[in-house]
């Protein structure tokens, strides 16, 4: 069942303070820990809608999955609140997490995924809005039961926590909606163009690995383009200056439903060349990680996880099955 946000969220408790990151970049770029060969990843149809209102988005309800509580109970695991399970998130931009004016609980895809993940088992969701920096030491002291946030599995991750993939982590160009460009998928493609790119981030090394390629072939290489904040990024765009940005899908991917100024013209995987996956965390060992990776599996094969990636214009980030501990990109 879909409830509107604006309606309210009676599921939970009420946030931690919020610390609100404004910015594509900033919000994502937290997730880019290492350059990390990918298995394909084939764009989905762009998504379409206009004009959508973050404020007005829908919160997706899931029910009690009694596979998986009977997997927590037989686990051993202890919730830190009896009754209830609490989950570090973020509060950063849409379509992953934020929070809504007027509201006070954390919307977006991490949120409704932690919610759902506490509902399959048969648990109260308690959020807590935590800050990035903060989530590691909080799952590992047992301050958190869980943390849904944009968090891309690493192997030196591993070793502390363990995880249950619910998304891929993949990274997009964007251009004017009414631009000729309709294709960027290898290096050939951003010959000579001006994109937007994040200065240290994963895929500004995408970028400049495919500039070198450019070069040694004797081709113009890309322009790379800096801006101190996003909407002079987008600014920049809508006027012509730049060609394309290039950055995390699922905030552009918001951008582009949100206003329908811009398109989705390529994807490229997040740990570049390697595939990247996006994954709810706990404590290593705890025994939570088995009960948490049913209910995704029962969520992706109900069609409620297809629900909530629709609901934010992330369908080309599903994936069909969830997996504990998958590989994750290397150590720097």
């Amino acid at each position: 069942m879909a409830l509107s946000k604006k309606q309210g969220v009676a599921i939970g408790v009420a946030a931690a303070a919020v610390v609100v990151i404004v910015g594509v970049v900033a919000a994502v770029a937290l997730n880019r820990p290492a350059e990390a060969v990918a298995d394909n990843v084939t764009p989905a149809p762009e998504e379409t809608s206009t004009n959508v209102s973050a404020d007005d988005i829908e919160w997706i309800e899931g029910e009690v999955v009694p596979e998986a509580v009977e997997a927590l109970e037989e686990s051993g695991f202890e919730p830190i609140e009896p009754g209830k399970l609490t989950v570090a998130v973020g509060a950063f931009v849409p379509p992953l997490s934020y929070v809504p004016d007027g509201e006070t609980l954390p919307a977006g895809t991490e949120p409704n995924i932690g919610s759902l993940i506490a509902e399959g088992l048969g648990l109260e969701y308690n959020p807590v809005v935590v800050a990035w920096a903060d989530w590691p030491l909080g799952i590992q002291s047992g301050k958190y039961d869980l943390i849904t946030s944009n968090v891309t599995v690493t192997e030196e991750r591993k070793e502390l926590f363990d995880f249950a993939s619910y998304r891929q982590d993949l990274l997009g160009f964007y251009v004017k909606a009414d631009s000729d460009i309709d294709k960027i998928e290898e290096a050939a493609d951003i010959s000579g163009l001006k994109i937007v790119v994040g200065s240290g981030t994963n895929q500004e090394q995408v970028l400049l690995k495919w500039n070198e390629e450019l070069e040694a072939d004797g081709k113009a290489p890309a322009e790379l383009q800096y801006f101190d904040d996003t909407a002079a990024a987008v600014l920049a765009l809508q006027s012509g200056r730049v060609d394309a940005t290039f950055g995390p899908n699922a905030t552009a991917a918001w951008a582009a439903r949100e206003t329908g100024d811009t398109k989705l013209v390529g994807i490229v995987p997040g740990g570049w060349p390697l595939a990247a996956d996006i994954a709810a965390g706990t404590a290593k060992g705890n025994g939570l990680i088995e009960p948490v990776n049913i209910v995704l599996n029962e969520l992706i094969a109900n069609g409620t996880y297809g629900e909530v990636l629709k609901a934010w214009g992330l369908e080309s980030e599903g994936v069909d099955e969830s997996v504990i501990n998958p590989e994750g990109l290397p150590k720097s």
